[in-house]
């Protein structure tokens, strides 16, 4: 009798990684299409700009690796990395800060530790932090939702301003500090939460429009939960961990410290705990771990939140957990059956 010895990843049948990953960008849509809604369709033009230069750099790479071109491209890992990497980026940066990114992503982040399987880090997080170090003015620079700013700019607009082909001048009264970095600042003035938070950029519980794309990326979570895309492990520890760090300093001083659904509602919460740090390649793999795994991350969130130098801290929390996985994964590993 022969035997037949496939290499990994190990996939069950139906359950290939190519269908995982178009589950993955059907989750997204829904958030996508909401913050194209409230900040424009500057978020659709990093999207398209993200996923060209990731296959353009993923074929590149193949290439230089004698590996085989088409059927990497063809499994949307590629796409998923930079379309979360594209949510994560201001609605309106520059072309080149796309094309660097992607570059660290898919490059260092992804096919220098041997290409999909082999990735310590995630890739899309690894492409985010070097743009936030490397160029804060650019990475920083983040546009009003049209409900507060009353206009928008249109794609061809957005396509211009990507490529420096206009006047960036014109729009600077549309920019603005997002409400993280807002509440983060003004606290360091001494100013309390209740007093920042009558500003417009704020709606009822986050800043006004991101509360509804948290609410999106919401939906898009629990559709990956109910088609087992992800397990529940990880959002909810992370989301947990967040939560009730938030909590715990609300009640000890309100004034100085955000109340809980704000930190849920704000930022990048919501699509971290079920979209970037659920990436089934450097996340944590066992239950136990992924528990472990999420509070950790969710706790960093919030420090580096209020005590960091940045404002939101999910690329950093993600990466940090990373290089705990292989510890975390060491001492939660089931009992082998049958022995004690």
């Amino acid at each position: 009798m022969t035997r037949v010895i496939v290499s990994s990843p190990y996939v069950a049948p139906g359950n290939s990684l190519k269908r995982l990953m178009i589950q993955v960008i059907v989750a997204l849509l829904p958030g996508t299409i909401a913050y194209a809604w409230f900040f424009g369709p500057g978020v659709i033009v990093n999207v398209a700009l993200a996923i060209i230069f990731a296959l353009a750099f993923e074929a590149a790479i193949l290439r230089l690796r004698a590996k085989p071109v088409l059927p990497h491209l063809t499994d949307f890992s590629a796409v998923v990395a930079a379309w979360l990497f594209a949510l994560c980026l201001p609605m309106h940066a520059p072309w080149w800060l796309v094309a660097v990114g992607m570059g660290f992503a898919m490059v260092a982040g992804k096919h220098l530790y041997g290409g999909l399987g082999f990735n310590p880090f995630n890739p899309a997080m690894v492409g985010y932090v070097v743009l936030l170090i490397s160029f804060p003015r650019e990475m920083t620079t983040w546009y009003l939702p049209a409900a507060v700013s009353g206009q928008t700019l249109s794609l061809a607009e957005s396509v211009a301003y990507s490529f420096g082909s206009v006047d960036i001048g014109q729009w600077d009264a549309l920019s603005s500090a997002t409400p993280l970095d807002q509440v983060k600042t003004g606290i360091g003035q001494n100013i309390p939460i209740d007093e920042i938070r009558q500003a417009p950029l704020f709606g009822h519980y986050g800043g006004t429009g991101w509360e509804w794309i948290a609410l999106w990326w919401f939906v898009g979570g629990v559709y990956l939960l109910i088609t087992k895309t992800i397990r529940w492990h990880i959002p909810l520890s992370l989301l947990t961990a967040v939560m009730s760090m938030a909590l715990l300093f609300y009640l000890i001083d309100p004034a100085i410290y955000a109340s809980p659904l704000f930190h849920l509602l704000s930022g990048a919460v919501v699509i971290g705990a079920f979209f970037i740090a659920t990436d089934p390649v450097s996340a944590a793999t066992t239950d136990l771990g992924r528990i472990y795994y999420g509070l950790m991350i969710g706790s960093l969130i919030y420090v580096i939140r209020v005590w960091g130098g940045y404002p939101d801290g999910i690329a950093f929390a993600v990466l940090l957990a990373n290089m705990c996985v292989p510890l975390i994964d060491y001492y939660t590993q089931p009992r082998v059956y049958g022995e004690k």
